[in-house]
Parts: structure tokens; C-alpha cells; sequence
């Protein structure tokens, strides 16, 4: 790349390569006028070329701007001093850059960021020839024009403005990193687990293998979270949590499908945390004989109470549901200081009973290692623990609602999990070092002199709890779920713990469920969702969503098993988990250019191992329960794929069939032609593909599956138009092939003449070994009347592809193939009826009214008779038109254009092979007969030849078999 640059813009020490400066034209004279200002770099001339092109780039200005630009300067000249980058957006000045004006926007990063915005007109930056052909008339640039250009309007641009401004005006609530996403994955991480199970698990694993399992689980977050943060900072992140980073990542297929299960998981979830909570509540009343009802009935009367309140805490806003996670925070933080500080307070009689010691090393000696009872081992213990360790995404799930998502998502995650499992290994620590296995609650259980012990750690302690091994027990760690309460400071505030890890979670996924189907259904993957995509207040909220996910909710607390459903909500979200995994490393796999996350702390192999360590821990937890959510996620897989919704995300899985597809064409110019191998690869002169569709219809038959078809266009005329109309028109003609299911590629030149298009397609269509070998093209069935160049170009054609080592087939129809008058008839009467139809909606609408204002209608019947009168001298003007087309309708000509696409008729396929060709006169009608639409037709092959030939052959064959029979 060249730049015609001021070589003293590069000498200058002082001089920034880089620099913007500020134009200040003389309008009077050529020349530049400047200021300096202290050790700035010196301003250049206004360009380098003006002499040579006599003034060409000169800006010229409308009526009335050159003094407004005046004004500007008196009044308010921006100095270098003040420059600001987004500066450069301002009105009413010009830009240099490397000492020339330039016609191009200055950089600005909310183009490049906002990967969401795919749709929209966008402004494109001038063309070489049109910047050309301003140069040559010395086109007058408007302010407006300069300012649209220089300020570098675009989709992109204007949607975030707009967003932002819109976030100004109504007040939006965003979080930063902590509140945002550290104290929700504390509270969803922290779960019931930690104060009734953890334990319990301590006591069935040991110490050791208890810190090995946490250990695990640990491992499979933080490889998940550090792939989370990779793919949260390649790009600008949306609302959606795990659904926008998958859906982003692998497409509208595997988002779609993970999103509504892992949507529908959160709901469930709600309902087994309220329950959780209500158990706990139930067991309270129960000890003081206080149940309403029974113990059922109560769990269900307390959870719908309970999820009536989440649901109006949600509902009421982000901001409040925050606050109240703080405060549910808070109480969770000083329930876990109170264990570790009753660890250190001095035991009684009562506690020592039940197995606590304080810290003994004795007790951790002997709980160091497992004691697996009741056909326990360490993967059923490690899939009762590994959901305590889950929530790492509840911070990702309200995506949309941080301020800075790409730096929050990393920080928050990571840092939870860090916090957490240091939580998790410290807990486990303490109970195992400070509580027995097993304890009777018997005060009296002391040994006394004499007595005989089974030689356990509580023997040395002075107590006696042998008799557990041949009796069940209520106390110590294998037998008591209330341990952490036994040894806090203060029992209540464990019980507020559970309260608040129960209520937390619950209030993060009744949250996290609605936000993620709303931002699924805003991106119509399923068609019939989109009621739930709308949000209402200042942030948005799903309100929809919300009593939706209260009706799942309370339909799980009234009805459902929540001990069935369980394992299948862990293995929901440990699909997410997988699949967040893999789009880590299928995105670094790809090398797309687009994956450049700022996170730099992952790797491409770590994912894929936590990829499989996720699906192995499915299987782990709950065999039949891992299949079940591969196969909800495999048919909402095959749904998406099949329905095919209209997004473009680009996804890693187009990077990769890139990749693939550059890879097979590289390996196949390796491989060498064969004679067996061969196959018509087909440049197909069709003009738009849909002007001929009898001709691609024919030349498709015989390349379906088989070979190459390219259909060509070749604009002639003036170069500007051409090339305009060329390329708006490429995607919609590509469009309608792949719409009408043709297998074929469309190609298009500009080009001084028709021959010479055909020469450059000819010379320059395909890729490696894929390239046209024939050359398809209709019969000119005007070669009579048409110009004599016409037919000398025609004929040229033929001629340039047999110089090119191209086969040819001429087809020849009755009809002939172009249908443009059809097409263009069609257009009219479509335009037509949708005229018809918004006239009758638009009389409807005014009958509707007067009928509403019931006897004031009848005052309006005048009007409404015009009307009717103009409806019926529309319509009949309507069906006059019709009936005109209709009548210059070429019928024939329409039919002649589908008969490839029907089904042929028994019959035969005459060939009539005169010359040696190679085969493919022979080929192509072979390749017919393959076909279903072809099955019933048999080949059948005329040679030139005498006419009494083949009795002469036959006459000599047998007078070889004669003679060969005497001889012997």
C-alpha cells in the first residue's frame, strides 16, 4: 500500500506520525494559514498537488456556508490543545491527517465494538472512481456533505449513540463488577450445601479425598469460567448471559438449543431453592409443634408465599433485587464467620457428646482418609457436591445490565470462584479437624478407669462411641446434617445462612431465567416466542418472562418430584457449561481473525478437556439423566437447523467451514485428472438466474451433487452503472438460488462488450481444480433477424471456448428461454393486488369507525358510497388490466420455461454422436438418465457410418468364425 504523503510530514522529529490536525482554509487564497503553538508539529499545506492539478481538491462552498464558517473561526476556533479524539466528530471543520484532507471518517471504536448491530443502511465510503470523477469536475462539497462524511455515519455508530442516549434519558440501572457479578456468583455458589451437606461429605470422603472433590468441581468452573471470560471479552456483550455467548460463538443452533433448556433450568431451579428454604422453615415448626397443616402442605403453602415475594421483589426492579442480594449477603458472610468462630470457642459437656472436640489433631488423623458407608463411593459423593459448586454464571446472566460486561464477567467470576472454594476447603478443613464421625448425644458415654476402648480419637477425648458401630447414632459428621450449627457461636445464624443461600439462589435464578428466554426470544430463533421478547421500564425488565417463569416455578413447588428433577436441572447446566467450553475452543480452533479476546489467561486444549470433563461429570451425577438432556438438546437442535432462522452472527462454525473449504481446495489441486473422475463443471450463460430458469433448470439436472454450475451475468454499458448495478444485485441472485434450492453459484463482470465478459469468465471463473470445463448456452434463436455482430459474437463465443479448452452445449428450446416479459408482467399485477388489498383494509377500517359511532354513521353514508364506488371502478380498472395482460400472457412460453423441472415421460433421449468428442456428448445424457425426473427415458445413440455397414461387419465376423472352425 502507497501514500502520497509530504516528506517533511515524516522528517520532522517533532512530528506525529499519527497526528490529526485542524485545517484552517483561506478562502482568498490558496495557501494555508496556521498558528504555531509552542513545540507543536507545523501544519501543512492543504495538499501536495494542487499546482499539478490546478487547485482540483479546492473545497467550494454553497450560498451562505462560507460565512458561517467564518463565524465559526472568529467566535470559536477549536485549538490544538483542545483537540479531544471524539473531536472529530464535531461541525464545521476539516480534518488532515499525515498533511492531506481526507474523505475518510477518523477511527472511532463504537464501529468496531458493537458486534450486534448487522442490519441497517449503512453509509459506504466513497469509490476510487467516484472520488475520481469529484476530482475531474470539481464537484462542490455542501458542509452537510463533508460533515456526514467526515463524521463517519453508520449503523453501527448510530445505534450505540442512540442506545446511550436512551440509557441518559430514561435512567437506565447498570452494575459494576462487584454488585453486578461477585456478590450474585458468591450467592448462587454458596448454596444449602455448604451448611447441611459439606459435612457429611467430609465424613464419607476424609479430609483428603473431601479437598480432592472440591478440588474437582473447582476445576470444571474455573476451566468454564476462564472460558466465559475469553469469549466475554472478544466482543461487546449483550443481555443473555451463557445463551448470547454460545449462540454468538456457535450459532443460532447450539444457542438456541442450550438457551431455552438452560432458561428453563433456571425456572426449575427457583423451585428447588423456595423449597429448600420452605423444608427448613417446615423442620422450625415442627421442633416448636407448630404446623399449620401437615409437613406437605406446609412446604407448599410456605414456598408459594415465598415465591410471591421473590417474584415482587424482581418485578419491582434490578436495582431493588440488588440491594436485597447485599443484604442476603451479608447475613450469608457473618453465618460462615460464626462457624469458624465457634471452632475456637471452648467446648461443653453437651457438644462434646455429640463429637465436637475443637481442634484436635487426633480427630484430624483419623478423618483424614475415607470411610465410605451405605454404598457410598467418592464419584456419588462428588455428584451430591458438584452442584454446590454451580452459579459461576449467574453474573453472565444479566449480561446486559452491567456497565462494562467485557471487564465485569472475568473479574467477578473469577474471583468468586477463588473466594468460594477457599470457603468451601476451609469449612471442610475445620469440621474434619474439630468432629468425630460418630457420637452418641449421651453425656454419660464418658470412660472411665478401667474401661476398655475401641482406640478412636473420642477415646483419647475421654468419650466412648463404640457402640455406633453396631447401632445407628445421631451425632457427628456421618449422622448429623446440622453440624455447622452445632459448632457455631451463635446456632440461629447458621439457620439465617440457610436462609439466605436458599432465598439468594432462588432470587438469582428467577432473575437469570427470565432475562435469558427474553434475550433467546428477541432473536426469533423460535418463531412462537416472540410475546416474551418485550420489556417494559427503564431497564427493560422482562416483566413477561417473569410471570411465566413464577408459573413454571410454582407448577415444580405444587406438583413435580423435585428429587427426579434435580439431577436433570444439574446436567441443564452442566450442558451450558460444556457448551460455553467448546466455543472456546472451536472459536480458537477456527483462527477466525474476528476471535482476539482480551482475556489472555485460557487455552484452546483447557476448554476442550473442561469440555469433556463437563460430560463426563453429566454421567458422573446421573447416567439416564445426561442422556435425557442430550436428547431435549439434540431435537431442539435438529429444530433450529431445520427452520433455519434468517441471523448472522459470525459464528465460529462459519469461520470453520471456511477453513475446511479452503483446506479441501488446496488438497484437491494435488490430485491429478483421470479420465474416471471427470465431470461437467458448468459455466452457464443464463444472464440472471432467474431470467432463464429453463436453462439452469437443465444444466442443474446434470450437476446436481455432481459437479460445478455456475450461472453468468455480463453487464455492458457505461462502467459506473454497470459495476452499481452488478453488485446491488449479487446477494439477491444468489439469494433466489439458494431459495429455489439450486445448487449453483452465481457470477457476474462488467465488461466493454458481451464477448469480452464471456472471455473474462471463461479465463478467470472457479478456484484450483474447480473450474469450468463446458460452457452452457442457449440457441440464438434470432440469428436470422439479429445484427450481424450479434451473430459474430455469438459464434466468437463458441470459438473462445473451444480456444480455451472448454467443451460446449447449446441448448435449444421451442419457446426460448428468456422470460423477462413474464417476470416483468408478474411484478405489475403483484403490485397491483397488494394496491387492491390495502384499499379494502383501508375501507374496513373507515366502515369499523362509523360503526362505532353508531347513529353518526348514517350521516356519513354519502362518503362511504364514494367510497364504495371508487372501490369498484379501482377493482374493475383492476380486472381490466388483468384481462389485458392475461391476453399478451405467452402461456407457451411460461410452460416451456418449467418443463425441466417436471417429470419426463417414458421415451427416449436421442444422441446422435457424429464426431469423436471424448465421451461427453455420451456423458451428459447418461448423466440424465440418473435422474428421478429422467429414470423412465433410454439412451439412444446414432453413429455416421454406410448404410450397409453393419451387415458387412457381420458377414466378415462370421466368415472368421467359419474359417477358425475348419482350421481346427
Amino acid at each position: 500500500m502507497s501514500m502520497n504523503n509530504a516528506p517533511n510530514v515524516f522528517l520532522d522529529p517533532n512530528a506525529n506520525r499519527f497526528q490529526v490536525n485542524i485545517i484552517n482554509e483561506d478562502h482568498d487564497n490558496n495557501e494555508t494559514t496556521q498558528e504555531d503553538v509552542g513545540s507543536d508539529p507545523p501544519h501543512y499545506e492543504e495538499t501536495s498537488f494542487t499546482d499539478e492539478t490546478h487547485n482540483r481538491l479546492r473545497i467550494s462552498y454553497r450560498p451562505g456556508k462560507r460565512e458561517l464558517y467564518d463565524n465559526f473561526r472568529q467566535n470559536g476556533e477549536k485549538t490544538e490543545a483542545s483537540l479531544h479524539p471524539y473531536d472529530t466528530h464535531s461541525k464545521m471543520y476539516y480534518l488532515q491527517t499525515f498533511g492531506h484532507n481526507t474523505m475518510d471518517p477518523v477511527p472511532k471504536i463504537d464501529y468496531y465494538r458493537n458486534t450486534g448491530s448487522v442490519s441497517g443502511n449503512k453509509l459506504n465510503r466513497p469509490s476510487l472512481l467516484e472520488i475520481h470523477e469529484q476530482l475531474a469536475k470539481n464537484i462542490a462539497v455542501s458542509t452537510g456533505s463533508v460533515e456526514r462524511v467526515a463524521n463517519g455515519e453508520s449503523s453501527a455508530g448510530d445505534e450505540t449513540a442512540v442506545s446511550k442516549e436512551e440509557e441518559n434519558k430514561t435512567g437506565f440501572v447498570k452494575f459494576g463488577w462487584v454488585k453486578g457479578v461477585l456478590v450474585r456468583c458468591m450467592l448462587n455458589i454458596w448454596g444449602v450445601m455448604l451448611f447441611i451437606r459439606l459435612s457429611w461429605i467430609v465424613g464419607q470422603a476424609g479430609i483428603g479425598l473431601g479437598v480432592i472433590i472440591i478440588l474437582l468441581a473447582t476445576m470444571v468452573t474455573s476451566i468454564t469460567g476462564l472460558s466465559t471470560s475469553a469469549i466475554a471479552t472478544n466482543g461487546f456483550v449483550r443481555g443473555g448471559g451463557a445463551y448470547y455467548l454460545i449462540s454468538r460463538s456457535l450459532g443460532p443452533e447450539f444457542g438456541g438449543s442450550i438457551g431455552l433448556i438452560f432458561a428453563f433450568a433456571n425456572a426449575v431451579a427457583v423451585a428447588m431453592y423456595v423449597v429448600g428454604f420452605a423444608e427448613t422453615v417446615v423442620e422450625l415448626l415442627k421442633e416448636s409443634d407448630t404446623l399449620m397443616v401437615d409437613e406437605s402442605n406446609d412446604i407448599r403453602i410456605i414456598g408459594t408465599i415465598t415465591v410471591v415475594c421473590l417474584l415482587g421483589i424482581s418485578v419491582a426492579g434490578m436495582e431493588w433485587e440488588a440491594k436485597a442480594q447485599v443484604i442476603l449477603l451479608i447475613v450469608l458472610l457473618v453465618a460462615i464467620a460464626n462457624f469458624f468462630i465457634g471452632t475456637v470457642i471452648p467446648t461443653n459437656t453437651e457438644k462434646k457428646a455429640r463429637g465436637f472436640f475443637n481442634y484436635q489433631g487426633s480427630i484430624f488423623a483419623e478423618n483424614f482418609g475415607p470411610d465410605f458407608r451405605s454404598g457410598e463411593g467418592f464419584f456419588s459423593v462428588f455428584a451430591i457436591f458438584f452442584p454446590a459448586a454451580t452459579g459461576i454464571l449467574a453474573g453472565a446472566n444479566i449480561s446486559g445490565d452491567l456497565k462494562d460486561p467485557q471487564s465485569a464477567i472475568p473479574q467477578g467470576t473469577m474471583l468468586a470462584i477463588l473466594i468460594t472454594t477457599i470457603a468451601y476447603i476451609a469449612v471442610a478443613i475445620c469440621a474434619g479437624s474439630c468432629v468425630v464421625r460418630d457420637a452418641t448425644g449421651n453425656v454419660n458415654d464418658t470412660i472411665v478407669p478401667g474401661m476398655s476402648c475401641n482406640g478412636s480419637s473420642a477415646c483419647g477425648l475421654g468419650y466412648d462411641f463404640s457402640r455406633c458401630a453396631s447401632q445407628p447414632c445421631d451425632y457427628g459428621l456421618m449422622n448429623n446434617f446440622q453440624v455447622m450449627s452445632m459448632v457455631s457461636g451463635f446456632g440461629p445464624l447458621i439457620t439465617a445462612g440457610i436462609f439466605s443461600a436458599t432465598l439468594s439462589s432462588a432470587l438469582a435464578s428467577l432473575v437469570s431465567a427470565p432475562k435469558v428466554f427474553q434475550a433467546l426470544c428477541k432473536d426469533n430463533v423460535y418463531k412462537g416466542l416472540e410475546f416474551f421478547a418485550k420489556g417494559y421500564g427503564k431497564n427493560n425488565e422482562p416483566i413477561r418472562g417473569y410471570v411465566l417463569t413464577f408459573v413454571i416455578a410454582m407448577a415444580f413447588i405444587l406438583i413435580a418430584e423435585l428429587n427426579t428433577i434435580a439431577p436433570i436441572i444439574s446436567n441443564f447446566f452442566l450442558a451450558s457449561y460444556a457448551l460455553i467450553n467448546f466455543s472456546c475452543f472451536h472459536a480458537s480452533y477456527a483462527k477466525s481473525p474476528g476471535w482476539r479476546p482480551a482475556f489472555r489467561y485460557y487455552n484452546m486444549w483447557v476448554s476442550l478437556f473442561g469440555a469433556l470433563l463437563c460430560c463426563g461429570v453429566m454421567f458422573v451425577i446421573n447416567w439416564w439423566a445426561a442422556l435425557i438432556t442430550y436428547a431435549i438438546e439434540l431435537f431442539l437442535y435438529i429444530y433450529v437447523t431445520y427452520k433455519k432462522p434468517e441471523v448472522n452472527w459470525g459464528s465460529s462454525t462459519q469461520a470453520l467451514y471456511f477453513v475446511n473449504a479452503l483446506d479441501s481446495a488446496l488438497a484437491l489441486t494435488t490430485v491429478e485428472d483421470h479420465v474416471k473422475n471427470f465431470r461437467p463443471q458448468c459455466l452457464a450463460l443464463t444472464g440472471a438466474p432467474m431470467v432463464r430458469p429453463a436453462l439452469l433448470d437443465i444444466t442443474h439436472t446434470f450437476t446436481k451433487n455432481n459437479g460445478l454450475c455456475i450461472c453468468c451475468e455480463v453487464y455492458t454499458g457505461p462502467r459506473k452503472l454497470c459495476v452499481k448495478e452488478m453488485n446491488s444485485g449479487m446477494e439477491k441472485k444468489q439469494a433466489w438460488l439458494t431459495k429455489n434450492k439450486r445448487k449453483a453459484f452465481y457470477a457476474a463482470v462488467a465488461a466493454d462488450s458481451f464477448r469480452d465478459g464471456v472471455k473474462s469468465l471463461l479465463q478467470a471463473s472457479g478456484l484450483g481444480r474447480m473450474k469450468p470445463n463446458t460452457l452452457v448456452i442457449g440457441f440464438k434463436k434470432d440469428w436470422r433477424s439479429a445484427p450481424a455482430t450479434q451473430v459474430e459474437n455469438y459464434v466468437g463465443i463458441i470459438h473462445d471456448a473451444f480456444d480455451f479448452e472448454l467443451g460446449v452445449i447449446i441448448i435449444r428450446i421451442s419457446q426460448g428461454f428468456d422470460i423477462s416479459q413474464v417476470l416483468q408482467v408478474q411484478e405489475e399485477l403483484e403490485k397491483l393486488e397488494q394496491e387492491r388489498l390495502a384499499l379494502e383494509a383501508t375501507i374496513k377500517e373507515n366502515d369499523f369507525e362509523e360503526g362505532k359511532r353508531g347513529i353518526c354513521g348514517f350521516f356519513k353514508k354519502a362518503s362511504s358510497l364514494n367510497i364504495s364506488k371508487h372501490e369498484t371502478k379501482k377493482e374493475s380498472t383492476i380486472n381490466t388490466i388483468q384481462s389485458m395482460h392475461v391476453g399478451e400472457f405467452n402461456q407457451r412460453l411460461l410452460e416451456a420455461s418449467t418443463q425441466f423441472k417436471k417429470k419426463q415421460g417414458k421415451g427416449t433421449i436421442d444422441i446422435w454422436w457424429l464426431f469423436d468428442d471424448g465421451g461427453l456428448t455420451i456423458l451428459i445424457p447418461y448423466i440424465l438418465t440418473l435422474r428421478k425426473k429422467w429414470k423412465n427415458c433410454k439412451l439412444r445413440i446414432f453413429t455416421g457410418g454406410k448404410v450397409n455397414r453393419i451387415e458387412e461387419e457381420k458377414l466378415v465376423h462370421s466368415h472368421f468364425t467359419t474359417s477358425g472352425s475348419s482350421s481346427i
